[in-house]
């Protein structure tokens, strides 16, 4: 599908309908029917089109809560997300119906689902019921295009390296109480953090793919704290540039089925206090990312000119806690 520079090039599907929307990412298909079972034929055709362009608009869709599932479910089971606002008796299905007084959450920072899991979701899919007369939109960054844009020195230097993912702001809904600081202690010990690659490889494609960001990843693993945060300041940098970009403006019962692998988004907020009304599904993956190289020698990512003290357990002073 995609040449050495990152660019799409088209593809002709027997079943649906495709017009590109993006240089390096998005596609609008047509000629699907999302509130009717799908064939064996068009989910296939679809799993092609997810894989290569990273991010399928399906316009005028009128479909229910249960076709929006059951559309997911063609792709995996469907996830539960601990943190959001799930539905009442259907934990599957999370509706965000943003309105004034309740204003949305964080999304609008760049950030891949779930990276706190050590399987991240494969695919998620939003489906718009009330739109704003204006604002809204979501942004969404091909990172396997960023990737293709760095350096080969770059390249080289980040295959095999190892980035550390958390909670992130999740960790900031828990009030500052008794109660609160249990029930954080306890979601971070169900969650704790997790390793992947900083580079992957996509599980269809084969296409290598810059997988860190700013929500939930914290450093990269070995290697001294100025060194980690410096690259990946400089990391988090390349997802904002535009040229990576495919934005979208909605319209009413539309429904974007995007590639959790290879796809950062944002999700834009100037349209409060109007309403926008959304629901989603998140589709499960089993298989944890897929490393583009070994893992680096932990002694060539960094240098002590004085041995660590905890190396030391027997014959360092000892500390008061150590009693």
């Amino acid at each position: 599908m995609s040449n050495v520079t990152g660019l799409l090039t088209k593809t002709k599907y027997k079943t649906i309908i495709t017009v590109q929307k993006g240089v390096f990412l998005g596609v609008e298909v047509t000629g699907v029917n999302l509130s009717k079972p799908l064939t064996e034929e068009i989910i296939e055709e679809i799993k092609d089109a997810h894989a290569n362009y990273g991010v399928i608009v399906f316009p005028n869709q009128f479909i229910s809560s249960e076709d929006l599932q059951r559309f997911g479910r063609y792709f995996g089971k469907l996830s539960v997300h601990p943190f959001s606002t799930n539905t009442e008796g259907n934990p599957e299905l999370i509706i965000f119906d943003n309105k004034e007084g309740n204003p949305p959450a964080s999304t609008d920072v760049w950030h891949t689902d779930e990276t706190f899991r050590e399987c991240p979701p494969m695919g998620t899919i939003l489906y718009s019921k009330i739109i704003p007369n204006y604002g809204g939109d979501t942004n969404f960054a091909s990172m396997s295009a960023i990737y293709d844009g760095l350096s080969d020195r770059l390249q080289n230097f980040l295959s095999g390296l190892e980035a550390v993912h958390n909670l992130g702001p999740f960790q900031n809904l828990f009030p500052d109480t008794a109660e609160g600081r249990k029930n954080k202690y306890l979601a971070q010990e169900k969650y704790q953090s997790v390793t992947h690659p900083v580079i992957r490889v996509h599980s269809v494609t084969g296409r290598k793919i810059l997988f860190v960001n700013p929500q939930f990843t914290t450093h990269i693993k070995g290697m001294a704290e100025d060194e980690s945060r410096s690259i990946l300041d400089m990391l988090f940098k390349k997802t904002p540039m535009h040229e990576y970009h495919y934005r979208h403006k909605w319209d009413e019962n539309m429904l974007i089925f995007w590639d959790n692998q290879a796809v950062q988004h944002s999700a834009l907020h100037d349209y409060y206090p109007q309403q926008r009304m959304m629901e989603r599904v998140t589709i499960n993956n089993d298989q944890p990312p897929i490393a583009d190289a070994p893992a680096p020698d932990p002694a060539t990512l960094r240098k002590y000119l004085m041995p660590p003290i905890a190396q030391f357990t027997k014959s360092r002073q000892k500390r008061h806690h150590d009693a």
